[in-house]
Formats: structure tokens, sequence, C-alpha cells
């Protein structure tokens, strides 16, 4: 087989390394790609939102399958267009890719099927949403810009200030773009976040296991949202037995609604969830991998991903059996300093040779570009996400730290506090 993947971060990294791993691929390309995926495939530099390009190099290359990994070009229909083309593509299409692509829809889909989330308003008029905000009286408040930012759409206003700061911040200022043109207003949840990523073919479900990010740049969860600082998998807060209430109340639930409502998910479906005193919430919905999640659940899949993503493709999921090795994951992110804000680009990198030959750590590329030397820099706000595996979490997290310090450039910088949930769980 040939194999394109589209987009260039750690998260596509992650699975040119799944599917390097499949003896049914003969070759991969990836656009734009980054220096670490260009070990693994032939980088094409075209953008992923540039689907007529995108479409005539499958077609030129005869590629086999495409497989999608970001957030915009999904929303933006790219698997449409390729189905449109002939061609075979994994990821959901626009109508279903709107479960990530707007939080007021999906919070409505929770609401009209009994999911269970958080209580919330939707406004797309400031002034309106800080006379409700005001009317609540209740803080910490959350804030959701409508549309994807990358991430970091979220604002947790612990006081009225801040509040109404932060719908300025949103729907007028536009800090996120047009994310903000509609803004949700939400519960404040307390408890332990957890990720769960699943495999969707439009009616079955088959969940991997758990992981648990780190949204916050520093130390202690202070700092601003970013994309993901650091996760670990699997998850001790996520028991069984909670899964089993998941399983009849979010994550079936969901695939079912999403097919009553014409718009049947075929993909990855990642559940963010908080889990409350009253029981399992969802938090948001992402119509693709994780990033960094997919950096410690893919490590750990036993499955040949082809197979998988295939049974999604043709409806086929039930006779899947997933199987995840009986270990634990931990990725450290290593970023720019200044990271999420303002921060320099072209950095060289030192000590990715360290991990030649190694079967227990990774280092999945981020933001990285090979420069006209020949060497590899930094290219973007999260540069590397150092991944290793251990027989449990604390030793994956002690490995993964070790791992981090092989590789340096200037200005870099990492939170120290990665899995420390790990020690509370015992």
């Amino acid at each position: 087989m040939k194999v394109l993947i589209v987009g260039g971060g750690g998260r596509e990294h992650a699975i040119a390394y799944s599917l390097s791993r499949s003896s049914q691929v003969d070759r991969i390309y990836c656009a734009p790609g980054n220096a670490g995926i260009a070990e693994l495939a032939e980088c094409v530099p075209i953008t992923p939102m540039e689907f007529d390009r995108l479409v005539a190099f499958a077609k030129e290359k005869e590629i086999d399958l495409t497989v999608v990994g970001m957030d915009d070009p999904l929303v933006g229909g790219i698997v449409d267009r390729f189905e449109e083309a002939g061609l075979r593509v994994f990821g959901p299409a626009a109508n279903a890719a709107v479960i990530e692509g707007s939080k007021a829809f999906s919070k409505e889909l929770m609401k009209k099927y009994r999911i269970p989330t958080a209580a919330y308003e939707t406004f797309d008029d400031p002034e309106r949403a800080r006379e409700y905000i005001r009317g609540l009286g209740r803080y910490p408040v959350v804030l959701k810009a409508d549309g994807l930012a990358l991430g970091k759409g979220v604002l947790i206003c612990g006081d009225e200030q801040s509040a109404m700061d932060g719908v300025a911040e949103i729907m007028e200022e536009r800090k996120f773009g047009d994310a903000g043109k509609r803004m949700v207003v939400e519960e404040f949840l307390t408890g332990r976040e957890v990720s769960v990523l699943s495999f969707v073919d439009g009616r079955t479900i088959r969940t991997m296991t758990s992981a648990q990010d780190h949204k916050r740049a520093l130390d202690g969860d202070k700092g601003l949202n970013t994309g993901g600082m650091g996760t670990f998998s699997p998850s001790p807060f996520y028991t069984k037995e909670i899964d089993e209430i998941c399983r009849r109340t979010i994550f079936q639930p969901t695939v079912d609604a999403m097919a009553a409502e014409g718009r049947p998910f075929k993909g990855v479906l990642f559940f963010g969830l908080m889990l409350t005193a009253d029981g399992p919430r969802v938090l948001e919905y992402n119509a693709r991998f994780g990033d960094p999640e997919a950096q410690v659940v893919l490590p750990r899949m036993e499955n040949d991903i082809v197979d998988v993503m295939n049974a999604c493709i043709d409806g086929t999921l039930d006779r899947i059996p997933l199987r995840f090795a009986d270990n634990a994951a931990v990725c450290v992110v290593i970023a720019s300093g200044g990271y999420p804000e303002h921060y320099e680009k072209g950095k060289k990198i030192e000590g990715l040779d360290a991990f030649q030959g190694k079967e227990d750590v990774f280092c999945f590329h981020a933001g990285t570009r090979t420069d006209e030397s020949g060497a590899v820099v930094t290219n973007g706000g999260r540069v590397l996400g150092v991944t290793a595996l251990g027989q449990d979490l604390k030793a994956a997290r002690a490995r993964a730290y070790e791992a981090a310090r092989w590789v340096s450039f200037e200005g870099a910088m990492m939170r120290s506090d990665i899995g420390k949930a790990i020690d509370e769980a015992e």
C-alpha cells in the first residue's frame, strides 16, 4: 500500500510511526510533514487546506489510503472531496466533523440525547453573554469559543471581572479569530480529566486505552492553555466501573446520536471527560486523534492500524478486537521558550541521534524542519514530544524525563510535573 498522511505535527509523526509498523504499507507520504516524519515518509510541500492539490497528488501517486490527522481540513470537508474523487480516506465527513468544529452543535447534541455534560448556554451577542454570567453569579465559569482554536479557545474565569474580560477577548477582540463569532458559557466542573480516544465506523465504537493530558504551560497547572504539554496512558483514575458507565451513557449514545442526526461518524472520535462526584461528564469532543494523546496511545496499540482504519471505512469494526500492551507510556513535550504566546523559530536541535535504535523511547517531532545546511531546527511552539514506555506509569515517567534530557535547543522549556497525578493515585 501507498499511504498519504495529511498534517505535520507530533500526532502525524505518531500516525506515521504506526503505519510504518504495518506489513501492508510499502510507502508513506506526508503533506507537509516535518523533519522527524521525513525519516519515515516522503514529505510533500502541500498544506493541509489545499484540497485540490492533495487530491491531484493522491491520484498521481495512486495513493491507496489517505489519513487526515488535523481538525481544520476535516471540518473543512477534505474527506468529502477525496470521496467525491473516488479516493479512499480515513476520517469523518464534514457533517460529522462538526462535532468538533462547533461547540454549540456538540452541546446541543448532548442536551437532545441526554448525554451527560456541563450545564451551558450559547451566545452570539457579547452583551447577552455578560448579562447571563452576571445572573449566574457563580465562579469559576468556563468560556469557550465555538469554533476551532488549536485547543486554546477555552477560558476559565475565577471572578466577574475576568469573565467580562474573557467575553471581550473571545467575541470582541477575536483572540481566537472567527472561532469567537459564537461562544458557549459553561458550568465549571471539578474532578479528574481523562481522554478516551475511539475508532468508529458509523455505528460500532471501539475505545482505545485511556490517557490524561496537561494543558497548562507551566508546572502546577499554571500559565496559559496550550495544545498540550504532556500526557500519560493509561489513567489510573479511569476504572472498569467508570468505563462501563461511559460506554452506557456517553460512548455508544454519542455514536447513535450522530447516526440518528444523519451524520454517521467514521474515524477517530475523541472524548474529553471530567470524572465528577456525580459521574463522568463530557467536556469536549474531537474528530481526530488528540495531540499529544496519540503519542502515548498509538505506541501501546498492538493491532495493525491499517486493519482498524479499513474497518472504520468499510463499516466492519465489529469484527476487530482492539488490543493494547499491558504497559504504560508518558510523553513530555519540549516547547519553545515563550510558548504559547511569543517564541522564536530556527533554533538548532542537538541530541536527536540518541533516540536511534531505542525501542522504549520515541522522539515525535511536532514543530521542526530541516534548514539549508541539513540541520534540524525548531519550527513551532511545541517542538518535540519525548515518549517512553515502561512496565508501569512511574517507570515510563522516569524514562521519559531521562530521555528528554538527551535533546536541547536554545530557549527550550518543558514542564517537570507531567504525570504528577500518578503519585496521588496511590
